[in-house]
């Protein structure tokens, strides 16, 4: 069996590749509630420099409610290794959005941004955008969810 990184595969990504979207506002105290979330070009990335570009892949279907379904295949040098995930379609860019966030739920089922479900809840001050809300201030992650070679460049634990 080949060696795979489970550890590298599963751990925190840099900072600069985490962002943040607003899951609720509450209007009356301007506060919004963060969630924090990766981009699935972020989550390809780990899979190239983890298990190699052709040491991965991906199919897509969609369910009987127009549900995209996503499995991921890792090679483990002896056989693939299959794990699938779905999302419904998204408001924006509906099917690719489905795609994008099928195949991140797919990833997690392999421990691929995983870290961030286990996050505090964070209610940040938000402003009004248009008909929308935003975020004022980016959110901090905890030290846990930092890379240990971003800590020791930023000189935080």
């Amino acid at each position: 069996m080949a060696d795979i990184d489970w550890g590298a595969l599963r751990a925190p990504f840099l900072s600069k590749y985490v962002s943040w979207r607003l899951q609720t506002v509450n209007e009356e105290n301007g506060k919004g509630l963060a969630l924090a979330y990766i981009d699935s070009r972020v989550v390809m990335k780990r899979l190239d420099e983890v298990v190699g570009p052709s040491q991965w892949q991906r199919k897509h279907s969609f369910g009987p409610n127009g549900e995209v379904l996503c499995s991921l295949g890792i090679y483990d040098g002896e056989r693939w290794v299959w794990k699938s995930d779905g999302a419904a379609q998204t408001n924006v860019e509906s099917e690719k959005g489905g795609l994008s966030d099928a195949f991140k739920r797919a990833a997690v089922n392999f421990g691929i941004g995983r870290y961030l479900y286990y996050l505090p809840v964070k209610w940040v001050n938000v402003e009004k955008k248009g008909r929308s809300y935003r975020i004022k201030e980016q959110p901090s992650l905890p030290g846990w969810a930092i890379p240990k070679k971003e800590r020791a460049k930023n000189g935080s634990q």
